[in-house]
């Protein structure tokens, strides 16, 4: 399925006075403007400016591919929340033209996203442009227009070191010199306000909001069983198990100096507190301390599972291959909490999210707080659970209950119906990720994915079996983070924090 983003503005000259609109169309996979569009629409106010080009818009992308998502970014929060829904719309002149709006694309095709004006300059000019022409008494023209070529390209985005990774380097070489186990511990000044900070490196949160981790390629739906199988598959277990490497982050890891003498170099020099498998293929060094060489900043990922959605209580699968539900009430305030926790760090630098719609949701919260844009890769999108979506696993294991077990039993096996293998999604997340690696080297990256590619990154991390997938448990709207090295090593900071969700 295609999809565009279509960015609007509308202005009036007065409030109302002379106004016109402008909007453009984009290739959300590209960035290739495909078209554009302004008009001067006489003595209107800037909102139903605004409204005009929003319609513009949408009626744009319509005529371009009537099946396409459409990604909606406007400067204006009046119509962004009221088109959301979130707000109510009383002024008589914008009603019937956010009904207009609401009737040119199926309500689950679009989504809206606010931004700030200094990121929406190319539809801001079109729609001077269309006052420009209106004030000579002409309509705008596409062929006299230069908002595409007077639109200076975005700053370019910072490549500086993500979070604590200068600090946790230098710690790390200071301690080689001295001849100690570990690192010295940060002084008053140097920890972070959120918390302690482990013998190695940042607190959980510093690496929460300064790192971003992967997903295993074990089971993922919506939320309990369904969702993951390794959730529902394990019984009790599971729940107990991930909830203490959860516990463990917040506390801020392993204060063992043996343990810590154990990591990989590059690992230890970055607080890190685990082993972990090589990118594209490299060896990872020797663990030990010996003679480590300053890598720089590592490529920090921090992995959001998505908000709840309506399935998510109900704990049925809900991978790729089903109805692609948007997000809950409720999964829109965990968005909100987790984008005002990350806003507070203040370290990520990038957003990047799977193509389904909880996902694309969930990381357009948190971008329009962080002030960023997201971009979309398939790579990160859920396991197709074949005939499985939408059901509860006793669902599953009642009509299906030989293919069930062999799925639980072998990363190989498909479920009902064909959908995707655990091995299958592991191959493309790993894919994705050396992939996402080369492009953000030494900076922060927020994936906003599902369970199944955020608990295969970490098992692939930790170079644990494919059957640990079923050992962990994820949380909605939960962080995680995992951070790679230059010489093909990873580790793990945090697994399934979710104290941002506390009141």
């Amino acid at each position: 399925m295609r999809e565009f983003i279509v960015e609007a503005d509308g202005g009036s000259r007065g409030n109302p006075g002379p106004a016109g609109y402008g909007a453009v169309v984009s290739d959300a996979a590209t960035g290739e403007t495909l078209t554009e569009a302004a008009e001067y629409i006489g003595v209107a106010t800037n909102n139903v400016a605004e409204y005009r080009g929003l319609l513009a818009g949408l009626r744009a992308a319509h005529a371009l591919d009537p099946a396409a998502r459409v990604h909606v970014r406007m400067d204006s929060k009046l119509v962004i929340e009221q088109m959301s829904g979130r707000w109510k719309i009383k002024h008589p002149a914008m009603k019937p033209l956010a009904t207009e709006a609401r009737a040119v694309l199926p309500p689950d095709q679009v989504f809206y996203e606010w931004i700030p004006r200094e990121r929406n300059k190319h539809a801001d000019r079109l729609a001077n442009e269309a006052m420009d022409a209106g004030a000579k008494g002409e309509q705008w023209s596409p062929s006299r227009s230069r908002a595409a070529l007077d639109t200076p390209p975005a700053a370019p985005e910072p490549t500086g070191p993500p979070g604590d990774a200068t600090a946790g380097a230098a710690r790390a070489r200071a301690a080689l010199a001295e001849g100690r186990a570990t690192p010295a511990r940060p002084t008053p000044a140097e920890a972070p306000a959120a918390g302690p900070a482990s013998p190695t490196g940042p607190s959980p949160t510093e690496a929460a909001a300064g790192g971003p981790s992967r997903p295993a390629s074990g089971a993922s739906a919506s939320g309990g069983p369904a969702e993951s199988a390794a959730q529902a598959g394990s019984g009790p277990g599971s729940s107990s198990a991930g909830q203490s490497s959860a516990t463990e982050a917040a506390g801020g890891g392993s204060s063992d100096a043996a343990t810590t003498a154990r990591q990989p170099a590059s690992a230890a020099a970055s607080g890190a507190a685990a082993e972990a498998l090589p990118v594209s293929g490299r060896q990872p060094s020797a663990p030990g301390w010996s003679s480590a060489p300053d890598l720089g900043a590592p490529a920090t990922f921090v992995l959001l599972r998505h908000g709840e959605t309506p399935l998510t209580p109900q704990k049925r699968f809900s991978g790729s291959g089903g109805t692609d539900p948007s997000l809950s009430d409720a999964g829109r305030e965990q968005a909100r909490r987790v984008a005002e926790a990350l806003a507070r760090r203040g370290t990520v630098q990038a957003v990047v999210a799977s193509p389904l719609a909880r996902t694309r949701e969930t990381a357009g919260i948190v971008a329009a707080r962080l002030g960023l844009d997201v971009t979309v890769d398939d790579g990160l999108r859920e396991t197709d659970f074949g005939a499985w979506e939408g059901l509860t696993f006793g669902e599953v294991r009642e009509r299906h209950p030989e293919d069930l077990n062999a799925w639980l039993a072998d990363p190989e096996a498909h479920p009902t119906g064909g959908g995707e293998s655990f091995a299958e999604t592991a191959h493309r997340i790993a894919a994705t990720r050396d992939k996402l690696v080369a492009a953000h080297a030494g900076r922060t990256v927020l994936l906003v994915t599902h369970v199944t590619p955020i608990k295969t990154l970490v098992r692939l991390a930790l170079g644990a079996p494919p059957e640990s997938l079923f050992r962990m448990e994820l949380s909605a709207a939960s962080l995680s983070a995992v951070a790679y090295y230059a010489d093909g090593n990873a580790s793990v900071r945090l697994f399934n924090e979710t104290s941002h969700l506390r009141p």
